[in-house]
């Protein structure tokens, strides 16, 4: 799960009207169904734009990457500009689900009203920049994730609207929540005092400001990623490049290599097809808009192979690199 945070460069605004606003919504509806993302929360301000995801079948950076180059190209079309819309990259904090959920749904959703762009509570009921105001039934947008939210609060979907609602009406007084911006492990252990009396006694903990978890789950997070990462790196040493993966993927599924890039339909070639291009994507780290046009399929068609190959990979436990190689 992941708290996004988009910025306009130099904090102007990203969105100069509700037209705006509009066209960065109306992108989220196929892209959320493309790479199977659920989005939770949200919340839109002048100048950024608050999101809280769970990635699908693609990773958080192909979501973002396409939702801003979409965003950022119409908009300076439209406004004649030139140049970054938004501030370098965007931030995203990796969360651990279970006991932030709740918070950062609330902590997103109070945004407009700490920015003074609502009044009062029942103002941003009916603010329709927001997801709390979908939460509330005041305004509809099907590819946000309500029933979700709503079963953290009561099975029954009246009760559970009272309940949300209660909620976040109690955390309006919190005000900010800087303990909601990451760094996890650092809080586990009681902060930075608790972080030095671990290192005078020798003891060396890991923590990063990009992670919002209990210790455990900031040291599986580092884990997976510094694994994620030196498979890159062996990938990379040996040489291995997108032909040489098509190569692995006909020996592995016994066919020969033009037939894993032959253009047809028939349940051989999509899924070796498929294994190609989740292979490409996750373990090489090529785009799915790069994949598209080495297969010359369209990119949605190059992300659905993708998630059909990981399925592929884990049902018939096809390795790209072997143990013996």
């Amino acid at each position: 799960m992941h708290h996004v945070i988009i910025r306009g460069i130099e904090r102007r605004k990203i969105f100069r009207s509700d037209f705006d606003r509009k066209n960065f919504l109306n992108r989220m509806p196929v892209l959320v169904s493309e790479t199977s993302t659920n989005c939770f929360a949200w919340a839109m301000l002048d100048n950024h734009v608050h999101l809280l995801l769970r990635t699908g079948s693609a990773p958080i950076s192909v979501f973002m990457s396409r939702l801003l180059t979409g965003y950022a190209g119409w908009f300076n079309r439209k406004y004649k500009r030139h140049g970054q819309l938004f501030q370098n990259r965007y931030k995203s904090i990796l969360c651990q689900e279970d006991p932030y959920l709740r918070e950062l749904v609330r902590y997103i959703h109070l945004n407009p009203l700490r920015a003074g762009l609502v009044d009062d509570i029942k103002a941003l009921d009916a603010y329709p920049w927001c997801g709390h105001s979908v939460l509330m039934g005041k305004s509809e947008q099907p590819w946000q994730n309500i029933e979700y939210v709503y079963r953290l609060f009561s099975s029954r979907k009246r009760e559970a609207r009272i309940s949300y609602r209660r909620f976040v009406v109690n955390g309006i007084s919190e005000g900010k929540r800087p303990d909601l911006t990451g760094g996890g492990l650092l809080r586990s252990i009681g902060g930075w005092t608790g972080l030095k009396n671990l290192r005078k006694a020798g003891i060396r903990v890991k923590g990063d400001e990009r992670i919002l978890g209990d210790s455990d789950f900031v040291e599986t997070v580092l884990a997976s990623a510094q694994e994620a990462l030196e498979e890159k790196y062996l990938l990379k040493s040996r040489g291995i490049d997108f032909d040489q993966v098509i190569r692995r993927v006909a020996e592995v599924m016994n066919i020969e290599p033009d037939q894993v890039t032959a253009y047809g339909k028939s349940p051989q070639t999509v899924q070796a097809r498929s294994l190609l291009c989740f292979w490409a994507h996750r373990k090489l780290g090529m785009t799915t808009i790069e994949i598209s046009k080495r297969l010359n399929i369209s990119q949605p068609a190059a992300s659905r192979s993708s998630k059909r190959g990981e399925r592929i990979e884990k049902e018939n436990r096809f390795e790209l690199i072997t143990k013996k190689v």
